[in-house]
């Protein structure tokens, strides 16, 4: 965790999460609509996602997570007068889709949107106390690490993602206790 502004933007462009995409156990994605009430829609999905998993320990941190990338991709990434910004042409993939995938020991929430420009975080003590900006401060101190990446091939715009670590206890095994 960055202590100030300056550190905290140097892992934005970490490119893919340090994961290994063949091991992973279970994902999920929903698309969600152009419109800020999606980010109710993305905390139900992540509750009843998270649910399925049986992490239901995890949820308030991630669905703080989940709400503040969501949030940014439709404040930042989606223009308010953008031609078709609440209705979608037949064929048209939606322009704001979240994806959770859970590994053995780590889970990643992962928000697409249609803007290739890189997030940026508030860094003065002035702009830290205004209502909006500080998404991406909470993103970093809720999540064990995060990053983005732009698209490439036939989808524009990026992803931008935040991983947690998990313990390495299995579904419904108890969980170790430390050693006194």
């Amino acid at each position: 965790m960055g202590t100030n502004g300056s550190t905290m933007l140097e892992p934005l462009r970490q490119g893919l999460p340090p994961i290994d995409a063949a091991s992973v156990s279970s994902s999920a994605s929903c698309a969600l609509p152009a419109r800020y009430e999606a980010v109710r829609g993305a905390r139900r999905f992540t509750a009843a996602t998270l649910a399925q998993w049986d992490l239901n320990d995890r949820f308030d941190d991630v669905s703080l997570v989940v709400s503040e990338l969501v949030t940014n991709a439709l404040r930042h990434a989606l223009p308010a007068d953008a031609p078709g910004r609440d209705a979608l042409s037949p064929g048209e993939s939606p322009p704001v889709r979240l994806h959770l995938m859970r590994w053995a020991s780590r889970l990643v929430c992962a928000v697409r949107d249609p803007s290739p420009d890189s997030p940026t975080a508030r860094e003065s003590a002035e702009d830290f106390s205004a209502e909006s900006g500080r998404g991406l401060l909470l993103v970093e101190s809720f999540s064990d690490s995060w990053g983005w990446h732009p698209l490439a091939g036939t989808l524009r715009g990026k992803v931008v993602w935040a991983l947690f670590r998990l313990p390495d206890t299995p579904p419904g095994a108890p969980a170790a206790t430390p050693a006194p």
